[in-house]
């Protein structure tokens, strides 16, 4: 099925809560980053609204459109490692949706992000008060956060090259190229 308000050529692929979640969660982890010593008031609210994002996120996973459920991108390792095989040599197909490496990422940034915001909020519980190793735990997450999401932002330009569509522009408007016949 076509969306009439889509120009010619291009489908909607994901819905407005994928994208605000990905560009609401983008500026949330800057703010919990340029706040994480200065303003803890700031950090913590922000990484309350993470946690948040998080947890609908991981609901929508579920009852989301097509391409926002885990089910239509979440791979075993083996079609994940068997798609950058392909990739290797140049003959990975065009996913629609998420292809089975950034299906990873997702996997791997959401785990990171939980468990950095799950970190970050046992500090604040009376038994993890003052805890250095919590805190170090944490830390080494949020910076786990920053190399995941350069490696994400590698991917997309790399594939947007690849594939010759913008994938920066499909998660602000919501749509990609139908064109070519996808994977998915």
């Amino acid at each position: 099925m076509s969306d009439p308000r889509a120009p010619e050529g291009m489908v909607p692929v994901w819905d407005r809560f994928v994208r605000v979640f990905h560009w609401g969660l983008v500026t949330l982890i800057a703010v919990c980053w340029l706040t994480a010593d200065e303003i803890k008031s700031v950090h913590e609210a922000a990484g309350y609204l993470v946690a948040g994002l998080i947890a609908a996120r991981l609901v929508w996973g579920l009852i989301g459109p097509r391409h926002a459920r885990f089910a239509d991108f979440v791979r075993s390792p083996r079609a994940v490692l068997d798609y950058l095989a392909l990739l290797r040599v140049g003959r990975e197909p065009r996913y629609l949706g998420h292809n089975p490496a950034g299906g990873a990422m997702i996997v791997a940034l959401i785990a990171t992000v939980a468990g950095t915001a799950l970190t970050g909020w046992l500090q604040t519980t009376d038994m993890f008060w003052g805890s250095e190793m919590l805190e170090e735990v944490h830390e080494l997450l949020a910076t786990l956060i920053l190399c995941l999401a350069g490696i994400h932002i590698a991917g997309v330009v790399f594939e947007s090259l690849r594939h010759r569509e913008n994938l920066v522009t499909a998660m602000i408007d919501g749509r990609k190229r139908a064109s070519e016949r996808p994977h998915n």
